[in-house]
């Protein structure tokens, strides 16, 4: 007698084909996106092509102070997370320096200019490289980033050099402070993205003053979730532009960045779209960390074999972040970019208590 397997239902072969096709449609989105964006897969090749390299000098020149093994635990770990990070922060429109910084400083012992320069590279990249999409895509508003880049750049570079100063004036305590300060601004930041959230994604000014309407800093671009255009008047141009010299100082101090102030500015003081303020935000910190970065390097804080796999990641999370913010919302990486801050905040306020005045606290 003829033995037959059980053949499946009706509702079985309708599942399976959902889950087919749900993997034929992800699959078609990734080969979409390898398409439009050709120089991400060349640089994902050379990656790799580079850290095989790597490999091998490694087996042959081994160092007596960190094994091969470790080393590539290190470099490609810290390009993984990197490539997070940027997705995130782009996303988010704060910049990777934002979190970067706060979670080198609070869970290392690295010295805080090592830290604040690598934070710098890795903010400045990921907006170098996220500003071809956002301008293609008009979502990054020019005139605004030209009206913006003056005071930022002032700012960011009059935080670097004080930095230095500060570093070389007041020694360990003074390293202890700074970890401080960011922990208690990252719970300003936390704070701030909070009560800002989601509430303010299309603002409608209620009116528009004459030096904003000189400007021309008015804008449209299409709003993939939505599928239509939306149309944005931004007001309070000259009160941005002097709070940018402040967000500038701060950005260029901590080696963050400062996108989450910056994407804040646009967006509740001058009334910008979330989504182009994000853009803005990020087309401006390329800018003004590309400025600052330069007392970091001359005075010698910038170490490559640090910033090479955190750079290079961010390179690839920038590309990625900016075609997802294109398509997706905001809100639930909003959440957890607090998550994160607020984790970040609590350890670096732990360790500058014990740095700068002796304080331990035991869970932390």
């Amino acid at each position: 007698m003829e033995h037959r397997q059980p053949q499946p239902d009706v509702a079985q072969r309708h599942e399976f084909g959902g889950v087919q096709r749900k993997r034929a449609k992800r699959r078609g989105i990734l080969w979409a996106l390898v398409l439009r964006v050709p120089e991400l897969s060349v640089l994902i090749i050379l990656i790799i092509c580079g850290y095989i390299v790597m490999a091998v000098f490694s087996k042959v020149h081994a160092t007596q102070v960190l094994s091969p093994l470790s080393m590539w635990l290190i470099i490609i770990g810290s390009f993984l997370i990197s490539t997070v990070i940027a997705i995130i922060a782009v996303i988010a429109g704060i910049g990777g320096g934002v979190m970067f910084t706060p979670i080198m400083l609070g869970f290392t012992s690295i010295d805080s200019l090592v830290v604040r320069a690598t934070g710098l590279v890795v903010a400045m990249f990921g907006g170098l490289i996220s500003s071809g999409p956002f301008m293609k895509t008009k979502l990054a508003n020019l005139r605004v980033t030209y009206f913006c880049a003056v005071p930022i750049t002032i700012g960011a570079l009059t935080g670097s050099v004080s930095a230095i100063y500060l570093h070389d004036a007041l020694g360990a305590k003074g390293d202890g402070a700074v970890r401080l300060s960011l922990g208690i601004l990252m719970l300003v930041i936390a704070y701030f993205l909070f009560t800002g959230g989601g509430k303010t994604e299309y603002p409608e000014p209620k009116f528009i003053d004459r030096f904003s309407l000189k400007l021309g800093i008015s804008g449209s671009y299409w709003e993939e979730s939505l599928g239509q255009v939306v149309e944005y008047h931004m007001v309070r141009a000259l009160l941005g532009g002097i709070l940018f010299i402040f967000l500038g100082f701060i950005g260029g101090f901590f080696g963050m960045g400062g996108g989450a102030f910056l994407t804040g500015t646009l967006n509740l003081v001058m009334l910008a779209p979330v989504k182009v303020a994000a853009a803005s935000s990020g087309v401006l910190l390329a800018i003004s960390d590309a400025t600052a970065i330069w007392t970091y390097l001359t005075y010698g804080a910038l170490i490559s074999i640090l910033a090479a796999p955190w750079m290079l990641g961010h390179v690839v999370g920038g590309i990625l972040g900016a075609h997802l913010l294109i398509r997706i919302r905001a809100g639930f990486v909003r959440k957890v970019l607090i998550l994160i801050l607020l984790v970040s905040s609590a350890k670096l306020i732990a360790r500058g208590l014990e740095g700068a005045f002796g304080i331990h606290i035991p869970f932390l």
